[in-house]
């Protein structure tokens, strides 16, 4: 055990003492404050120096009311074939045809561009259209705006989750469904990136023959053990400094910004106005702000390291014994395949099963087989799984550590010696069966 020991220290201390840890530990954190600052500033620039873009139309309809908030429309008086002559020649963003039509059939009408118009510029010039339309109906049909505004009213559910004691919670699923997202894609992301640190340290410590020496005084199932929970500890230390980073630096471009963060937002509207003055809009967010304050964060970091940890060790243990099989990254990509396939399938399922429904059987099985649970119970885990499913997948977990560690630790003894041997499936069931 001591020689365990000896191994993560010496695994954990030479990446933490690596340039690329510490550029990657400093950089990436700061990446994502630098995007959000960019984005801001470019946003801020172009609409302090956007120019409205010129369209000029031909209305046969005399229906078109034009809306300057966008665009600079200009009427053409001319026909079409003059008008587009005149676009031809001139620097104009587009040139808009408006046949006669029927309000309940609106067909024709052209918009004539030198390039491929975007969704969101065709989208504006549509529901210019979609509104006149909809006013010249109502004419029609002498509704007034008011009353129609009036028939519309929004309703919003409160969810109040009944405990077996008669306790009552308030929840909200739009809260529970964005933790369970984003846990289930972080989890994916640091298992998978992790994993294949270790198979790529592995091969080459292999290559380089540091293997040997190392393996002439510790057992090779020592030497995996070591590499696998070092590297761990290591991604463990750097998950935490980015989360610090990230959200303090995030949290300082809002504010060199102007920009107040959603909650602070919510507060800041709240404590400024009565009862009476507030609105919908802000007890909504209110409401959404203390679902979230509210959540217990100390129970699900706690699961969220146990899930990490668990799933590391299985995949971290299967990444090492290909390691030790092959002599170059190349090589393992026969065998990366299979082993990810258990990942993929619970992070798609994350969108297709998990989210939409975290109690349903399918679900619950993904949660609960070691393969998939560190995904799908991070899917799960804000909607409050039951006690005995949460302890049995947790059991579960670690049992398939242990399991996939043996599997592992048998093809390790005999691949991490080997070089130049090819290897396919037949010999990794050759080196597992093996005695001695």
């Amino acid at each position: 055990m001591n020689k365990i020991g000896l191994i993560i220290e010496r695994e954990f201390l030479n990446r933490v003492h690596k340039k690329s840890f510490l550029v990657a530990t400093i950089l990436i954190p700061l990446i994502f404050p630098t995007i959000i600052a960019l984005l801001v500033f470019i946003s801020k620039a172009s609409e302090k120096n956007a120019s409205k873009e010129v369209i000029y139309y031909i209305d046969e309809s005399r229906i078109f009311v034009p809306d300057t908030s966008k665009y600079i429309f200009r009427n053409f008086s001319g026909s079409l074939e003059d008008a587009k002559k005149a676009f031809t020649a001139s620097d104009d963003f587009g040139l808009l045809y408006i046949p006669p039509f029927e309000l309940s059939k609106p067909e024709g009408i052209t918009l004539y561009t030198r390039i491929h118009p975007s969704l969101d510029e065709i989208s504006v010039i549509e529901n210019l259209f979609e509104g006149e339309i909809k006013d010249l109906k109502m004419q029609k049909l002498r509704i007034d705006q008011k009353i129609l505004d009036s028939l519309k009213t929004k309703v919003n559910i409160n969810t109040v989750k009944i405990s077996e004691g008669g306790q009552e919670k308030s929840s909200n699923s739009g809260v529970l469904f964005g933790i369970g997202m984003a846990g289930g894609i972080l989890m994916y992301m640091f298992i998978f990136i992790y994993g294949a640190q270790i198979m790529q340290g592995i091969i080459e410590e292999k290559t380089s023959k540091v293997v040997e020496v190392i393996v002439s005084s510790v057992k090779p199932f020592q030497l995996m053990m070591g590499k696998i929970i070092g590297l761990a500890s290591v991604g463990l230390l750097q998950f935490m400094i980015w989360i610090i980073l990230m959200t303090t630096l995030t949290f300082g471009v809002f504010h060199y910004f102007g920009i107040d963060p959603p909650q602070q937002q919510a507060i800041q509207q709240m404590s400024g106005q009565v009862a009476a003055q507030q609105t919908a809009m802000n007890s909504e967010i209110m409401n959404v702000f203390n679902e979230t304050y509210n959540l217990p964060w100390t129970f699900i970091i706690f699961i969220f390291l146990f899930y990490f940890l668990g799933g590391y060790l299985i995949y971290g243990a299967l990444f090492a014994a290909v390691g030790s099989a092959v002599d170059s990254p190349a090589e393992a990509q026969q065998f990366m395949f299979p082993i990810t396939i258990p990942m993929l399938i619970s992070y798609l399922s994350l969108f297709m099963f998990i989210l939409r429904d975290p109690q349903g059987t399918v679900s619950v099985w993904l949660s609960i087989i070691p393969f998939t649970s560190p995904i799908a119970m991070m899917g799960r885990i804000g909607f409050e799984v039951p006690p005995w499913q949460l302890a049995l997948s947790m059991t579960l977990l670690v049992a398939g550590f242990i399991f996939t560690t043996w599997v592992a630790g048998r093809i390790y003894r005999v691949g991490i010696l080997m070089s130049g041997t090819k290897v396919n499936y037949k010999v990794l069931a050759k080196w597992f069966l093996q005695r001695g």
